[in-house]
């Protein structure tokens, strides 16, 4: 596990494996890095794959107040250590942050993202809206955010209480008001045109075509009319479906696409 220093003096913890070109994984909700952990394994072969830990997660600190800004610049402090430039492939929220960070001019050379979580039609954006709110309200203690954001995706009540007695829970507890930053890089709702064409890159808009299990309540092609939206507003984008697969990807197939996409 190394270090970079970001702009605000906040230490960043991230994995370096492999040689050639770089690339950048962007975890996503509840995250700490571990879920990106066997597709840079996957990419080693062929390019400079750093994993990191987004702030407030893992062994990344975490300064406060929180703003979006600042997890633009981590991701930029990340470039230099790799020459400057990068490829970036982001996963759900992390898929927001990497695109804003491409918005915002960090040197990112080509851009993987895959099922950003936009909500786009009047009810998923209503939901999302009243999540933000819950989230924002002063009292509200980090067992309850872990619960609305279960909630959002659609566990029962029966299985949130299952999960208050999981090993599991005591972990995301020290992670919970990293939804709060989540929430923040996507916004109040999707994207709109003019944002997304400040994004010049090649961008890889990917979806997988099976329902997630822990997410019973986002409607049928939530991510894919997220994902569509996206496509059709910016400037150089490739659509791209992994059959069989659902928000959590396999790495194998995920890295082939990738080698294709990112390759010279």
């Amino acid at each position: 596990m190394s270090v970079s220093i970001s702009a605000d003096g906040t230490a960043i913890s991230y994995t370096k494996q492999g040689s050639g070109a770089a690339v950048i994984l962007v975890g996503g909700a509840l995250d700490d890095g571990s879920e990106n952990a066997g597709l840079a394994d996957a990419l080693a072969a062929d390019f400079t794959v750093i994993n990191y830990s987004r702030r407030g997660r893992g062994e990344s600190g975490d300064t406060l107040p929180y703003d979006v800004q600042r997890e633009i610049e981590d991701l930029a402090a990340l470039t230099s250590i790799v020459g400057g430039a990068s490829h970036v492939y982001g996963v759900s929220s992390g898929a927001a942050l990497a695109l804003r960070s491409a918005a915002a001019g960090v040197p990112i050379t080509k851009l993987g993202l895959f099922e950003a979580p936009y909500p786009v039609d009047s009810t998923a954006i209503e939901r999302w809206r009243a999540y933000r709110a819950e989230l924002n309200r002063a009292e509200i203690g980090p067992g309850e955010m872990v619960a609305a954001f279960m909630q959002l995706a659609g566990s029962a009540e029966d299985e949130i209480t299952v999960a208050r007695h999981h090993p599991v829970w005591r972990q995301l507890m020290t992670v919970a008001d990293t939804l709060r930053y989540d929430a923040a890089c996507l916004g109040d709702g999707p994207p709109t045109p003019e944002f997304l064409a400040k994004v010049r890159q090649p961008v890889l808009v990917a979806t997988g075509t099976l329902p997630d299990p822990h997410m019973g309540s986002l409607q049928p092609g939530y991510f894919d009319a997220a994902a569509d939206l996206l496509a059709r507003y910016l400037p150089r984008a490739e659509r791209h479906v992994f059959a069989g697969q659902s928000h959590i990807a396999d790495p194998a197939l995920v890295a082939r696409e990738l080698r294709r996409f990112f390759g010279p």
